[in-house]
């Protein structure tokens, strides 16, 4: 028997605690380019306790509903943020920390053109794309030693294609 997530709307005041939304909400920084291009600047705060950022691509399969979320993971040494090369929703998961172990976790749906960037040590789910190709850029820590901490739930949960708005 699983427990059921209800998914919520992602916004950067209910994503807060765990990390950063990443869009083009509201009017651009400054205006580049001969004012062809708006820039948003500095939307996420990268942190890494040390090694370098990196970008990388990951390519993961699309999901259908219900999903079964069964395992989350965090990165003690360093922030990730999750960049979609597309304009497709994706699942996000995350979890406040309890003690070293995960709480119960939220599931948001982005919308179209959102990306996040997980704070350093935050509980999150596995990339949970929703179309194919699931094509995203990363932006993570590289460098030496392992950077990465799993917890499999013992009752795993079940992700509903249901919005929750919130109030």
């Amino acid at each position: 028997m699983s427990k059921v997530l209800t998914l919520t709307p992602l916004t950067a005041e209910a994503f807060a605690p765990f990390g950063d939304v990443l869009d083009v909400s509201g009017p651009p920084d400054k205006m580049i380019n001969a004012g062809l291009c708006g820039r948003y600047h500095d939307r996420a705060c990268l942190d890494f306790s040390d090694g370098k950022a990196g970008i990388s691509l990951f390519q993961g399969e699309a999901r259908q509903f219900p999903i079964v979320l069964d395992l989350v993971e965090r990165h003690p040494d360093g922030s990730q943020a999750f960049l979609p090369m597309g304009s497709d929703p994706f699942v996000v998961v995350v979890a406040p920390d309890e003690g070293g172990k995960p709480g119960v976790p939220q599931a948001f749906l982005t919308a179209p053109g959102q990306g996040v960037n997980y704070h350093k040590g935050t509980w999150h789910g596995v990339l949970t794309p929703l179309h194919a190709p699931g094509l995203f850029a990363v932006v993570d820590r590289i460098g030496d030693g392992p950077n990465l901490e799993e917890h499999h739930f013992d009752t795993p949960f079940t992700i509903e294609n249901e919005i929750k708005h919130q109030r």
